[in-house]
């Protein structure tokens, strides 16, 4: 395979991890709820919120109401605010997410950051310095459809204006990988090293830096990193 002229990335735990801990707790007692009626009713509506079908006001709304709560306005938008308050603290940028965006930028490589997210992501890689390194923000709330359906790939590389065969995605998620690669779409998972060191098998990539590397290196990345 060639080089690329286009990098779709994925956001969660390739470029941004978030420390869940301070919702635990939080969220319920605001809401009035167990924390497993909450979390539960959130997990099944989770698909409706990434792919943009209800806001995450009318999903606490539907929580509210499931726990048997009265889904008062006021509580509604305290619920929205907080969980949006909670991703702008408690999310950090791996080390290495803003010199990779950097040298992609450098190299004339385009970027699309491709998220399966809620509305509040947006906000996120704003504040991050991560939107204003990408060339398109590819949103599953906002665009209708999530990783590994097609429509989301295919809406990135028009966006980018470039064919699947000039296109290198990486992610976390070996099925989103696949999917892409089912597009004609080069892709690298990213396994970020586990705390004692230990490194994955062949196949795939540790940080970023290491892709940035291949791109700086004027090489193919295939070349580099294969399946």
């Amino acid at each position: 395979m060639g080089r690329f002229d286009a990098c779709l990335v994925d956001a969660y735990n390739t470029i941004v991890y978030t420390n869940y801990a301070p919702y635990r707790d939080e969220l319920p007692a605001l809401a009035g709820l167990p924390a497993d009626v909450l979390y539960g009713e959130f997990r099944r509506l989770g698909p409706a919120v990434n792919t943009g079908r209800i806001t995450l006001a009318e999903a606490f709304t539907r929580i509210l109401r499931a726990g048997g709560a009265e889904p008062r306005p006021a509580l509604v938008r305290a619920l929205t605010a907080r969980t949006r308050e909670l991703l702008l603290a408690t999310a950090r940028l791996y080390d290495d997410a803003l010199p990779f965006l950097r040298e992609l930028r450098s190299r004339g490589v385009k970027v699309a950051i491709v998220s399966n997210c809620d509305e509040n992501t947006r906000s996120l890689l704003a504040a991050s310095g991560v939107a204003a390194l990408a060339d398109t923000l590819i949103l599953s709330c906002e665009v209708g459809a999530e990783k590994p359906q097609a429509a989301i790939y295919q809406r990135a590389l028009d966006s980018l204006g470039v064919p699947a065969g000039a296109a290198l995605f990486v992610d976390d998620n070996a099925a989103f990988c696949a999917a892409a690669e089912e597009l004609g779409i080069s892709a690298l998972r990213i396994v970020r090293a586990d705390a004692d060191g230990h490194r994955p098998g062949p196949g795939v990539v540790t940080s970023l830096a290491e892709v940035g590397a291949m791109f700086s290196a004027g090489r193919p990345v295939t070349d580099e990193v294969s399946d």
